[in-house]
C-alpha cells in the first residue's frame, strides 16, 4: 500500500497523474437550427425556456496515467435542464473532485466514486465526467474495450431511435417517414402543444409509418398532472412505448398521479439526476421506464447500477442523449454490455444535430444501427484540431503533487 494525502490507496495499475478539462461550444447544423427555429418556442419542444438554443456546451475531460495512456470523458450541459454550466462543472472538479481522482488507479472506479460521494454532495454531472474517463483510460491501459470492463459485449450493432422536434404536423409526419425509410425502427416525438394537436400528430404519424415502427413521446413538462392524464390517454390507442416528463420536472407526486391513471409507462428526464432520484420515482410508482444518459445519473458506474436496479424492479431502460462522439461511444458500450436489460432502442442523435463530433473517425450510423467502435476503451480518438477550434477557454490542467 502507498499513502496518498493521509488515505490508504491500493496499487492497481498506473496512477492518474493529470486531469485536463476543456469547455467547448459546438453549433447545431444549419438545417437543425432551421427546423428547431420553426418549431415551438424556437426550440423544437414545449420546454418554456427563453434562451436561444443554437448549439451545445460541453466539457471534454482527458485523464492521463503515469504510463502515458489517456482516457476521455464528455459532459453536455444546458441550463434549462442540467442547471449547471461548463465553468461550474470545471470549478467543482478543480476545487474538490480532482483530489479523489489524482493518484488513484482508473481501475478503482468504485473507490473513486465512494470518495467523491463522501466528500462532495450531488454534482453528478461532474462526478460522471471523471468516472466516464476512468473507464476509457482503464480500457486503454489493459488493451480492452470498455464494454469488456462492464461484463462483456452482448452485441456489436446498437439499434437506434430518432428524434422528431415539435413542429407542424406535416413536417413531423415527413420526418417520421424519412427516418423509417432510412432503417430507423423507433422515433421519439416531441409533443406538448395541446392535447388535440398531440393526438393529431401521433395519429397521422401512426397512419403513415404503420404498426411496425415504435413510438415514444416527450412532453418536456408541458402539462399539469390532470392535463397529462388526458393527453396520454388520447394517444394510447396508437401504441406508445412510453411518455417522457409530462409534468413539471420536480413534481414527483404529480408524475405518480399520472402514472396511476394511464397505461403508458412514464419516464423522468429533466428532474432525474441521481440514483436516489430513480429509486424515489420508482418507489412512488411514478415511472415505468428508467432514462439514462451520460450525465444522468452520471458516468458509467452509476448507470450500470441503475440498469441493474431497473431490471430487478421489472422496468425497461432507455439510453438517450444528443452528444458528441465520446459520450455517444460511451453509451454504445453500456448498451452493448447490458443489451438484454434495456428493452428500447438507443437514441444517439448528436451526429445529426451538431456540426462536429470532435472525434477523428466518425462512428458508423447506418441502416438504423450504430456499429460499436473497435479498439480499447471507447474506441474513439479525440480530434485535437477540432477541440482547439471549438474550445471556449484554455484547458484547465490539474496534476498530482
Amino acid at each position: 500500500m502507498e499513502k496518498t494525502e493521509g488515505k490508504q490507496s491500493f496499487k492497481n495499475g498506473p496512477r492518474i497523474v493529470r486531469v485536463e478539462l476543456t469547455p467547448v461550444y459546438v453549433p447545431f447544423r444549419e438545417v437543425v437550427r432551421e427546423i428547431m427555429g420553426s418549431g415551438a418556442g424556437g426550440l423544437g419542444m414545449a420546454i418554456p425556456a427563453e434562451e436561444e438554443w443554437l448549439g451545445g456546451d460541453f466539457i471534454i475531460c482527458r485523464l492521463t496515467a503515469e504510463d502515458g495512456n489517456t482516457g476521455l470523458g464528455e459532459a453536455l450541459v444546458w441550463l434549462p435542464e442540467t442547471g449547471t454550466s461548463t465553468s461550474q462543472v470545471i470549478g467543482i472538479i478543480a476545487q474538490a473532485l480532482s483530489r479523489y481522482v489524482l493518484g488513484e488507479s482508473p481501475f478503482d472506479v468504485e473507490r473513486i466514486r465512494h470518495r467523491m460521494n463522501c466528500n462532495v454532495s450531488r454534482n453528478e454531472v461532474a462526478k460522471g465526467l471523471l468516472d466516464m474517463a476512468c473507464y476509457d483510460l482503464a480500457g486503454r491501459i489493459s488493451g480492452r474495450r470498455a464494454c469488456d470492463l462492464m461484463g462483456g459485449c452482448a452485441t456489436e450493432e446498437i439499434p437506434l431511435a430518432a428524434l422528431i422536434p415539435l413542429a407542424d404536423v406535416q413536417s413531423m409526419v415527413f420526418l417520421a417517414k424519412s427516418f423509417q425509410l432510412g432503417g430507423i425502427g423507433t422515433i421519439r416525438c416531441k409533443l406538448g402543444g395541446g392535447i388535440r394537436e398531440d393526438e393529431e400528430i401521433i395519429r397521422r404519424i401512426r397512419e403513415e409509418v404503420g404498426e411496425g415502427m415504435r413510438i415514444r413521446v416527450d412532453y418536456n413538462q408541458a402539462y399539469t398532472p390532470e392535463q397529462a392524464v388526458r393527453a396520454i390517454r388520447a394517444i394510447e390507442p396508437y401504441a406508445i412505448d412510453f411518455a417522457e416528463t409530462p409534468v413539471r420536472a420536480t413534481d414527483y407526486l404529480g408524475m405518480a398521479r399520472v402514472q396511476s391513471q394511464v397505461s403508458t409507462p412514464l419516464m423522468a428526464h429533466e428532474g432525474c439526476f441521481s440514483l436516489q432520484d430513480i429509486v424515489t420515482l420508482s418507489e412512488l410508482g411514478a415511472i415505468g421506464v428508467v432514462g439514462i444518459n451520460s450525465e444522468r445519473p452520471g458516468g458509467v458506474t452509476d448507470a450500470l447500477r441503475a440498469i441493474s436496479y431497473a431490471e430487478l424492479r421489472g422496468m425497461s431502460v432507455c439510453l438517450h442523449n444528443q452528444t458528441l462522439g465520446i459520450a455517444s461511444a460511451m453509451q454504445m458500450h453500456i448498451a452493448a454490455a447490458r443489451f438484454h436489460s434495456l428493452g428500447h432502442a438507443v437514441e444517439l442523435f448528436g451526429h445529426v444535430m451538431f456540426e462536429d463530433d470532435l472525434i477523428v473517425e466518425a462512428i458508423d450510423y447506418e441502416g438504423g444501427f450504430a456499429s460499436l467502435p473497435a479498439g480499447p476503451g471507447w474506441g474513439v480518438e479525440l480530434d485535437q484540431e477540432a477541440l482547439d477550434h471549438y474550445a471556449t477557454a484554455p484547458p484547465v490542467v490539474l496534476e498530482a503533487r
